[in-house]
């Protein structure tokens, strides 16, 4: 589908760039992802020396340090990339017209939601484990911190800003990594996660389909609509 073998992090941003965004894992469009169109050096290739070997999962991390490409948990509540050039109409499109507070008021999101955005504002960028203590999400406390963490990342509220690893005594890093999140605004910018207030939340949906289908032409406009519906 996107006809370009995917070797380095420089060639995923480039790609991103091109079309827009593109989801991690295959999704409900076929040839649509990173996974179908990375070379296999730089996909998973299982453990050496007790190490992972997956450049692919470090590209996330890198190019939200670099501020190159907005990552999270945007297609269909699954992974992917949003280039900078249309991350504004997504935040408007998946926002329906409401900032987070608006939304709240209005009785359209719940107290776990606001319990997370608050806790995140006050404290700024911080790390999933720091969140669910804080918040007590643990056996016996609250339940459901990935639904409220997920559907936040979808209405373009919070997202990731970087992946920290443990670390063993030898200085070797470990694990899958922690998630450090962020309110949009304090990351990206409020000026760019606004910027496309002025239009409405269909017409930024247009824009982003009229985008990708340059560069992509066959997509059906149906399925499209279906991967990013909030």
């Amino acid at each position: 589908m996107v006809d370009k073998e995917i070797y380095s992090r420089k060639d995923l941003v480039d790609i991103v760039n091109e079309i827009g965004f593109l989801p991690f894992f295959t999704c409900r469009i076929e040839g649509l992802s990173l996974e179908e169109n990375i070379s296999y050096d730089a996909w998973y290739q299982g453990r050496w020396s007790g190490k992972i070997h997956w450049d692919a999962w470090d590209w996330k991390g890198q190019v939200l340090q670099n501020k190159e490409l907005v990552y999270g948990k945007f297609f269909e509540k699954k992974a992917g990339f949003i280039s900078m050039k249309l991350w504004p109409d997504f935040c408007n499109y998946r926002r329906d017209g409401y900032d987070f507070d608006a939304r709240f008021d209005d009785g359209l999101s719940s107290y776990k939601d606001k319990g997370i955005v608050d806790y995140i504002t006050g404290t700024g960028a911080t790390l999933t484990k720091e969140i669910k203590d804080s918040l007590n999400y643990k056996k016996g406390g609250n339940k459901g911190f990935e639904t409220v963490i997920t559907r936040l990342q979808m209405q373009t509220y919070v997202v990731p800003v970087n992946y920290e690893y443990s670390k063993r005594k030898n200085g070797d890093e470990y694990g899958w990594g922690n998630c450090r999140y962020d309110i949009a605004e304090n990351y990206w910018g409020e000026k760019l996660c606004r910027s496309a207030y002025k239009r409405s939340p269909e017409e930024s949906l247009g824009r982003i389909i009229k985008h990708i289908r340059k560069t992509l032409p066959g997509l059906d406009e149906n399925e499209l609509r279906l991967l990013l519906k909030g």
